[in-house]
């Protein structure tokens, strides 16, 4: 949902970008194409300001609509909202020179506009998420605004457009303690599975990934690595996994970041599947394959007491949250990895998605008595 808001709603003077959005509509209606001469200057003042201080370039005066204290311009650091306008205004200006339409798209945030960037095929998919985890990966404001100033360009070429009010706040939030919603924001739009337009072949990406995992390419140690990278972080905020989520959600909670219980569960399970799947020459995704079955199968393997294997498996099953069941997961996932034995992720997923949710207070305990039933009656066969 785009943070856009113009004066009609709240008051306010327009952000510049707003403001000549306006400008190039006005014109098209009275048949004279491009921007009035006072937006065509101020779009060069714009310009001047890439690779200077916030408040230093005279020519963007007039542009700024984020006003300043006295107190406020006597600081030796700018309000971060300040300092993002500044950023913005002179992104904006790169995005709109020669530009054929208006470079501010109001409700089009950074994910999505680069995921248009990808279904526009100018770029390789790689070479879009390459740009994209780049400036994600940023670890200031400075550094994140020279991965956008070459990334404007390639949308300015695809005619693909930004909100810039959004990225502002964005911006604005980057060096803050909400950096890890816009992280997930981005990440979320990015790799939307039912996006209009993508292929048959981006569809088909949407299946989790332990389904399509196919253990002969070459490309599956980084994936993995990708994967493991998650570990203990929050979902959505490691650029490294934004291309193997497949969970779906309603464009307005993309756009705002949220953390859904479907999207930790996806994490996690990616995360420990990254964990499983090391080192295997076959997929350690095993349909069928509950956490019971499988430590069935590790007793029947392993060299460790009964008794032994028993406790660590009751731990799990007596996890009270889903956090406490992801720790016990990662060092069952370990020893099931050493002995070869595959776990069925998608059930895997399904318990990390409803083992504590208040909504559904009776999974719980039927994800413990299945698994229970199945370590003490499955089948002794040591084939996963």
């Amino acid at each position: 949902m785009s943070t856009s808001v113009g004066r009609a709603r709240n008051g306010r003077r327009a952000y510049f970008w707003e403001e000549a959005a306006d400008d190039r509509r006005t014109r098209a209606r009275e048949g004279r194409p491009g921007f009035s001469e006072n937006i065509t200057r101020m779009l060069r003042g714009l310009r001047d300001g890439i690779g200077n201080e916030p408040g230093t370039v005279a020519a963007m005066r007039y542009a700024h609509r984020v006003e300043l204290t006295d107190t406020e311009r006597a600081s030796d650091r700018l309000p971060a909202l300040y300092a993002a306008e500044h950023a913005a205004l002179t992104l904006f200006g790169r995005h709109q020179q020669g530009a054929a339409e208006s470079a501010h798209r109001p409700g089009t945030g950074l994910g999505r506009a680069c995921q248009a960037l990808r279904r526009a095929e100018k770029l390789s998919e790689s070479a879009v998420e390459r740009r994209l985890i780049a400036a994600a990966t940023a670890q200031d404001l400075h550094e994140l605004v020279q991965h956008l100033y070459r990334l404007v360009p390639l949308l300015r070429q695809s005619c693909i457009g930004l909100d810039y009010t959004w990225l502002m706040y964005d911006l604005a939030a980057w060096e803050g303690p909400h950096r890890d919603r816009v992280l997930r924001s981005w990440g979320l739009q990015y790799g939307d599975p039912s996006a209009p337009g993508d292929t048959p072949d981006r569809q088909t990406e949407a299946l989790p990934y332990w389904v399509r995992f196919d253990p002969d390419l070459t490309e599956n140690g980084g994936q993995l690595a990708a994967l493991r990278s998650g570990a203990g972080r929050e979902a959505g905020t490691v650029p490294a996994m934004w291309p193997y989520y497949g969970t779906r959600m309603p464009s307005e909670l993309r756009d705002k970041g949220a953390l859904t219980r479907d999207l930790v569960a996806e994490h996690t399970a990616l995360t420990l599947f990254g964990r499983h799947q090391q080192g295997r020459s076959r997929t350690m995704h095993a349909p069928g394959n509950s956490p019971g079955t499988a430590a069935r199968l590790l007793l029947a393997k392993s060299s460790r007491s009964d008794e032994a294997l028993e406790r660590r498996f009751g731990a799990m099953l007596t996890s009270t949250d889903t956090g406490e069941l992801a720790m016990h997961l990662r060092g069952f996932v370990t020893m099931l990895c050493r002995a070869d034995i595959g776990l069925d992720y998608d059930l895997l997923r399904t318990a990390l998605r409803t083992w504590d949710d208040p909504k559904l207070p009776h999974a719980q305990g039927r994800f413990r008595d299945r698994w229970d039933h199945d370590f003490r009656v499955g089948p002794m066969s040591t084939n996963p």
